[in-house]
């Protein structure tokens, strides 16, 4: 298990040795990233590395979409995540012997990745094979104050034991079209592209060198720049040069024992799609002065200034176990790293840490990933949601392609085209719609910006209720149908009336409808009229949701529970996930779900379930739930945990919290599982504090499982900040300032100062400032036994049994 190679702490993730054959997992969980500049976390001199990786968001090259048999409404493009010119390779010699861990001796070497100031420190103790030793240290951060920056800190010294002095040369460079791995075998790994970037331009200065390059088909423009500090012997000499692909500075000095060489390394970034080259070259001319002004004392200063205001308004703290305490905290980190500074580009699958899924984006964002910023980094999620309403028109078109109206949104996608080739799994999810729309309406109820609803809102939730019209019709029984549709169990496609996408729809035709009434000037603008929301509102109220009379539970799709049952128990444990191993065709007709479906609907939807058909649902599913998707354990705490299933609650929240850092699905090295670490927050603020949003309302029903003792958790709730302290035998609840203003968005109506009305359990409650109020928690409801298949109890029971 890869995270035992880490120590448990807190507030970092220390590795305290070095094993060349994790570095691609390693790669991904030390990537540094602020949702505009992504780099993964590669060894400072290049080599040996898994996969490479600078990104950019957005910064994408398209690529033909390959059929053995296409068909109407196949796309014709696929769109990757470039690898953009390297800035964080710098390269040492000791007496020409290159610093390389697989030769000489390594007598020391870790690497920490501190959650609070945002910075990867490696320290190295290194004797090369002609018997020189010297110590070096780096640390790296990805600026989130200076957004296209991103800067490094290098020190050589020679120990005072060392004997000798040594000549050395630093190399550091800005590579671009780097050498890719070639990866098969996977269907999930990103396709490798070769030399995708066309050079344009270089030159260098004394210190430093800029390059841009232009991709050859997505045609986007590419800027990138380095320049350095070197503070080190007086007759060192630095000199710098730049190629096409190649910019380097070169620094040679001979070093004492007991002296040291220090090199800070300035890096900006930026790309468009529309300026010009020139433009290019001084916007990113323009980051690296900013940078070099702010200085690297000033950058760090910056970043942990930042991290500061995160922490305390969205930590969440653990009692009673390190290791999840120290997991949650890493999965926070990374969805901060993905999207802080996104600013109205995507939120890829894997954030700015790999070319998995080739770096699209996908329905995760606005169903797992954006709650956690809607309580903790509003004006992200706000942004998130402003670059799907940037791919309107796309969408639309999209829709009207497909004989559709309204708009349509991609499954798959960077810059808002469908990039799905496989459209049972793809387009057929049209659940995606009914998830942006869901996340506007919580962003909004979390939020009142009633701007953002006002701007960007009305058009959303109007355009995907127009879908859902145009895709359902009333059957003979007025009853309102959408059939041969994809939910969100990829093991069950093209089915009708899917329980998630019904009920999601049915929320997203009633919030165009609202929403166009307390807007009449922007649905007026958009040709809505009163019939038309009618006509929703009817859609909605006849809404098709199945349920299976004779089992007293709710089919997940119309006939799903007269399939066959998957036979478990002659299922090989080495042929999970099944996709990999047994024909879709097989999949699509038997009772197995590859993540919660009807169970994620019981999230999403909770008020249309009674508490009844909450527990006797999730124990029907549960028996045929294979969690073949990382998206999964997240989903399945929540529930355990409100059907009074604590000890289970916490086994998922483990599973989804450590998915990275123990490499449960042995894929990180493709980059994180971004919905994963989010739901991780999701299991412990919805699962154990129990949080619901009802009717512009915050509840809450907390209860703890035995492994952990306390619970404290904050949320940003229309400009308050409501902090919640769980026992086990009562939780408080008190109304705090708010740690940091400027975090809510500009439409946002309540200060922090206004009374909040809560709920907890069964009772009501108003919190006032600085007056918490304390309520016994009631105990859980008896409930039977569950039982996962054979083989598939959660992870996290298996590897500690």
């Amino acid at each position: 298990m890869i995270s035992n190679v880490f120590t448990v702490d807190p507030w970092t993730v220390h590795e305290p040795d070095l094993d060349v054959e994790l570095l691609g997992q390693t790669e991904s969980l030390f990537a540094l990233a602020n949702g505009h500049v992504g780099m993964r976390g590669n060894l400072d001199e290049g080599e040996p590395h898994r996969m490479p990786g600078t990104y950019l968001n957005s910064f994408f090259e398209s690529r033909p979409l390959p059929y053995a048999e296409g068909g109407f409404g196949f796309p014709d493009e696929g769109q990757t995540l470039v690898n953009v010119p390297n800035g964080k390779l710098i390269r040492l010699l000791v007496d020409d012997e290159p610093l390389d861990v697989r030769y000489g001796t390594v007598h020391a070497h870790e690497r920490t990745l501190d959650l609070r100031s945002g910075i990867l420190t490696r320290n190295v103790s290194w004797t090369s094979p002609n018997g020189q030793r010297v110590d070096v240290t780096s640390q790296r951060l990805v600026s989130f104050s200076q957004r296209a920056v991103a800067a490094i800190s290098y020190e050589v010294s020679i120990p005072e034991d060392a004997g000798s002095d040594a000549l050395l040369v630093v190399q550091s460079e800005l590579f671009a079209n780097e050498q890719m791995p070639q990866v098969e075998g996977d269907p999930r790994v990103a396709a490798a592209l070769k030399d995708p970037l066309v050079p344009e331009h270089h030159s260098h200065s004394h210190y430093g060198a800029r390059m841009t390059h232009q991709t050859r088909r997505s045609e986007l423009r590419v800027g990138a720049a380095m320049e350095h500090q070197v503070f080190g012997p007086d007759d060192m000499q630095v000199e710098s040069s730049c190629s096409n692909n190649v910019g380097r500075t070169t620094v040679i000095t001979r070093l004492r024992p007991g002296h040291s060489l220090r090199i800070v390394k300035y890096l900006a970034y930026g790309w468009s799609s529309s300026r010009s080259q020139p433009a290019i070259v001084d916007q990113v001319e323009a980051a690296l002065d900013a940078s070099r002004y702010t200085g690297w004392d000033g950058l760090v200063a910056a970043q942990r200034e930042y991290l500061d205001a995160f922490w305390a308004r969205a930590d969440v703290e653990i009692d009673g176990d390190p290791r999840l305490q120290q997991a949650i905290r890493f999965s926070l980190f990374h969805v901060l790293q993905a999207g802080a500074r996104a600013e109205k580009r995507a939120i890829g699958a894997k954030g700015l840490t790999g070319q998995g899924y080739d770096g699209h984006s996908l329905w995760d964002t606005e169903t797992f990933v954006l709650p956690v910023f809607m309580f903790t980094q509003p004006r992200a999620a706000g942004d998130a949601l402003r670059w799907r309403h940037s791919t309107l028109e796309i969408a639309e078109a999209h829709a009207a392609h497909l004989g559709l109206k309204g708009a349509a949104f991609a499954w798959r996608t960077i810059r808002g085209e469908e990039c799905s080739g496989y459209w049972p799994a793809g387009t057929a999810a049209f659940h995606v719609n009914a998830d942006i729309a869901d996340a506007v309406l919580r962003y909004v109820a979390a939020t009142a910006d009633t701007e953002f609803e006002r701007e960007v809102g009305v058009d959303l939730l109007v355009a995907t209720a127009r879908l859902w019209r145009s895709l359902g019709h009333h059957d003979s029984e007025s009853n309102f149908r959408i059939d041969g549709v994809t939910g969100p169990d990829e093991y069950s496609a093209v089915a009708d009336n899917n329980v998630y996408t019904n009920l999601m729809a049915q929320r997203n035709l009633r919030g165009a409808a609202d929403v166009s009434v307390r807007h009449p000037r922007e649905a007026e603008r958009l040709g809505v009229s009163s019939e038309e929301i009618a006509s929703w509102r009817s859609a909605a109220n006849a809404m098709v949701i199945p349920y299976d009379e004779k089992l007293g539970i709710h089919a997940q799709a119309e006939g799903f529970t007269s399939h066959a049952i998957w036979d478990f128990e002659h299922t090989p444990e080495d042929h999970y996930p099944l996709l990999l191993n047994y024909p879709y065709f097989d999949l699509y007709r038997k009772q197995v779900v590859k993540q919660p479906d009807l169970v994620l609907a019981m999230v999403q939807c909770p008020d249309a379930f009674t508490a009844e058909q909450k527990a006797a649902n999730f124990a029907y599913y549960e028996r045929i739930t294979v969690r073949d998707s990382s998206l999964s354990p997240g989903t399945l705490a929540v529930v355990a945990a409100e059907t009074g299933h604590l000890d289970l609650a916490y086994d998922y929240l483990c599973e989804s919290s450590q998915m990275d850092l123990a490499d449960l699905e042995n894929n990180v090295r493709d980059g994180i599982h971004l919905a994963a670490l989010a739901s991780s927050w999701t299991a412990v603020v919805q699962g154990l504090g129990g949080m619901r949003t009802h009717n512009g309302r915050l509840t809450f029903a907390p209860r703890l499982p035995s492994s952990v003792t306390g619970l404290r958790f904050r949320l940003l709730w229309r400009g308050r900040s409501v902090h919640v302290d769980v026992g086990h035998g009562e939780a408080t609840y008190a109304l705090e300032e708010v740690p940091e203003q400027h975090t809510g968005p500009a439409g946002m109506a309540a200060t922090s100062s206004e009374d909040l009305d809560l709920r907890h359990h069964d009772d009501e409650f108003t919190l006032a400032l600085g007056e918490p109020q304390t309520f016994e928690i009631p105990s859980v409801p008896t409930r039977g036994p569950i039982e996962q298949p054979p083989g598939r109890a959660p992870l996290f029971r298996r590897m500690h049994q």
